[in-house]
């Protein structure tokens, strides 16, 4: 459908329905239930990838003794987050997410800031996961005596998932489900055998823990706090995508919040449990630090060997692969309502804002994110190398752009929860809740910044040696601040372009 200028306005301060505008492209309403938001969500989070790829550095840079207690502090303050998130998305059914809502409580301009910051978060996060993904699928390959490298599998699993995202999404939610249940079923055969069997080290579960790092010893490096809390609150990134989706969900304003505290609560007792259990595959915490520092790969294989059979470690080796990419394709998925969305309200390219005839999906900005991840994908091949899968395709390509990513997310979810308590204050005073509206979003704004901040503090520590890592946070302030720059630009020069930013919303639904 072509997008034209002229939409109307239902309130001056507010927002602009788009629901009975037929010159506005819209996607495809009542796609999916509570249970398809969550397989979109939650396979985002994406267990089996969050816990073989970042419990090991949980384990051997960050707490060790203390990550299971460090995913549990995440939850609790991610719990508090969701709260002013849920009030937010209770009042507003639209596909931007965390830059409408800032857009509505702080400005279009640090709302179009945010949201641009957001979407070259997401689009960085496919091209992490396909990192993971081709560092895993390149092991399983050389045990068959198959050798491709891991820049082709990682390619090929962007073009992949770019072929099955042009469609309807409720046909990526199938898929998605397909994955999500499988590696659920084999992490909690996992638990049950290592817990039943293995060394169980309950101070592991004191959150006290998750804020203490272990010293050097033994040819053992010393972890960061820091690190560890860091790549704990990246092991959930994804579940805050769920408002996302509430233009192609049915009853948004039940099923966005429903997604929101089931994938929070649900994975913080999930991921505690797990971590927990791989632990309990060795003697001592010590030799689980040394296992996660010498050889991540096998950090959860060989203890799942040990305790619960070959079996069960042949089938996660399977999965990691599947999972990783599940988890690239629900990124790809936001980022392509990012795109669709400022598209949409004519802030980016409005070809970006165009539906499919048949899918009414995003299919445009769709291939644009697909685009994206293949850039840095190939840039990453041409300037690190192409020869040692674990530091490039897994240190580098999947763990430092997950943190470039996670950095944007951290900081606009804080500046989320600060916009929630100007929005109600400022626009909605007789709706402000002491705890909802105020309390909650003020906690969670100053836990998630506070992480950022630890994260800077130890950025070297994690780069291992790579004198770009220092870079990354600087690149990030440099997007959103080019952003708020673009913004200002079409206030000044296009008006009634920047009067829509981040305030689209579908009332109709």
């Amino acid at each position: 459908m072509a997008q034209t200028e002229p939409v109307t306005a239902t309130a001056a301060t507010e927002d602009f329905d788009v629901s009975t505008q037929g010159d506005v492209a819209k996607l495809k309403k009542g796609a999916v239930g509570l249970g398809g938001v969550l397989f979109l969500t939650l396979t985002g989070s994406a267990p089996i990838t969050a816990m073989l790829l970042n419990v090991p550095i949980l384990v051997g840079s960050g707490e060790g003794l203390g990550s299971p207690a460090a995913f549990i502090v995440a939850a609790v303050v991610l719990v508090i987050f969701s709260v002013g998130y849920v009030a937010m998305s209770r009042k507003k059914t639209t596909t931007g997410g965390f830059y409408s809502y800032i857009s509505h409580g702080l400005g279009r301009e640090i709302g179009f800031g945010a949201g641009f910051g957001t979407l070259v978060a997401y689009g960085v996060f496919e091209a992490s996961l396909a990192g993971g993904f081709a560092y895993f699928a390149n092991l399983k390959l050389a045990s068959l005596g198959v050798h491709v490298g891991w820049a082709p599998l990682a390619l090929g699993m962007v073009v992949v998932i770019g072929a099955l995202t042009y469609f309807d999404v409720s046909f990526s939610a199938k898929i998605l489900a397909v994955g999500l249940v499988t590696e659920v079923l084999i992490l909690l055969i996992f638990d049950a055998l290592l817990l039943g069997k293995g060394h169980i080290y309950w101070s592991a579960l004191n959150p006290a823990e998750a804020f203490k790092s272990f010293p050097a010893s033994h040819g053992i490096v010393a972890g960061a706090v820091g690190i560890g809390l860091f790549f704990a609150f990246w092991s959930w990134t994804g579940f805050e995508m769920a408002p996302n989706y509430g233009e192609e969900s049915r009853d948004p304003k039940k099923n966005v919040p429903r997604s929101l505290y089931v994938s929070v609560q649900g994975l913080g007792v999930f991921y505690t449990l797990t971590c927990w259990a791989s632990l309990a595959g060795d003697p001592s915490i010590n030799s689980a630090i040394a296992s996660a520092q010498g050889n991540a790969a096998n950090f959860f294989f060989a203890p799942a060997t040990q305790y619960a059979g070959h079996w069960v470690t042949s089938v996660m080796s399977y999965l990691i692969i599947t999972g990783s990419f599940a988890c690239g394709m629900a990124f790809h998925n936001t980022t392509a309502r990012y795109a669709y969305s400022l598209g949409r309200e004519g802030m980016l390219p409005p070809a970006l804002g165009k539906t499919h005839p048949r899918w009414q999906s995003p299919h445009i900005a769709s291939i644009s994110a697909s685009v994206l991840s293949l850039i840095i994908i190939a840039l990453f091949a041409i300037f690190v190398g192409t020869n040692d899968p674990s530091t490039q395709a897994y240190g580098q390509l999947y763990g430092l752009m997950a943190v470039m990513g996670v950095i944007i997310i951290l900081s606009v979810q804080a500046v989320v929860s600060l916009a929630v308590l100007v929005y109600y204050l400022r626009f909605h005073p007789d709706e402000v809740n002491w705890w909802k509206t105020v309390l909650a979003p003020v906690i969670a704004f100053i836990t998630q910044g506070y992480v950022v901040y630890l994260l800077f503090e130890n950025i070297g520590f994690l780069g291992g040696g790579y004198s770009y890592a220092k870079l990354l946070g600087p690149i990030d302030g440099a997007v959103v601040v080019l952003g708020i720059a673009l913004a200002f630009y079409y206030k000044k020069y296009r008006p009634q372009t920047f009067e829509k930013v981040g305030r689209l919303v579908n009332d109709g639904l």
